[in-house]
């Protein structure tokens, strides 16, 4: 460590000196820096949790101050109440437990990410059974305990609608039927 005397008051300065560490090399206090930063994560968590629906936010296992504080965040609708409201929460956040938190923020998006992606194999799998024949053979073969006759009905009624639509219209009520009769043979089948 380099010591340098500041010319005109006579104060040591040290240079190189790792934050965090005393004259030992053993771990201290962290620095502002450091506390800064875990202040705003616990911030953005607090954010984060703040969005989760009112049936997620309830499953959650926190303090009843937090929860309390989290509500109020929802209810303040101005732009310097919602920032303060948040810096209150992460001070409180402070003294939770961060990881099951995080966890149950984690477990919220991926349950919102998979019912995306089920969504969208419903969606394809009622394209793919307009467009072609052969995939109805592929999904009576993957789903067996299918009722054939509803299915088949459903996919002749969505091919006559779609062969009188214009590009730009809505779609008719046979589209949403068979997606309708698809989607629980996924989940089920999942």
């Amino acid at each position: 460590m380099a010591k340098r005397a500041a010319p005109h008051r006579g104060i040591d300065i040290h240079y190189g000196e790792a934050a965090g560490e005393d004259d030992d090399g053993e771990p201290s206090r962290p620095s502002k820096t450091q506390l800064k930063q875990k202040s705003h994560e616990l911030q953005a968590l607090g954010v984060a949790i703040s969005e989760l629906s009112t049936e997620r936010l309830a499953a959650i296992a926190m303090p009843d101050s937090l929860r309390e504080a989290i509500e109020q965040f929802r209810r303040t609708r101005s732009h310097e109440g919602r920032r303060r409201q948040m810096q209150y929460v992460g001070k409180l956040m402070r003294g939770a437990d961060e990881d099951a938190l995080r966890e149950a923020v984690a477990e919220a998006t991926v349950g919102t990410a998979q019912a995306t992606l089920a969504l969208h194999e419903a969606e394809r799998w009622r394209a793919e059974l307009i467009a072609d024949d052969e995939a109805l053979t592929r999904w009576l073969h993957d789903h067996p305990d299918t009722d054939t006759q509803q299915l088949r009905s459903l996919v002749r009624a969505a091919r006559r609608d779609a062969a009188g639509l214009a590009p730009e219209a809505r779609q008719p009520r046979s589209f949403r039927e068979l997606f309708l009769f698809i989607k629980p043979v996924l989940n089920a089948h999942e």
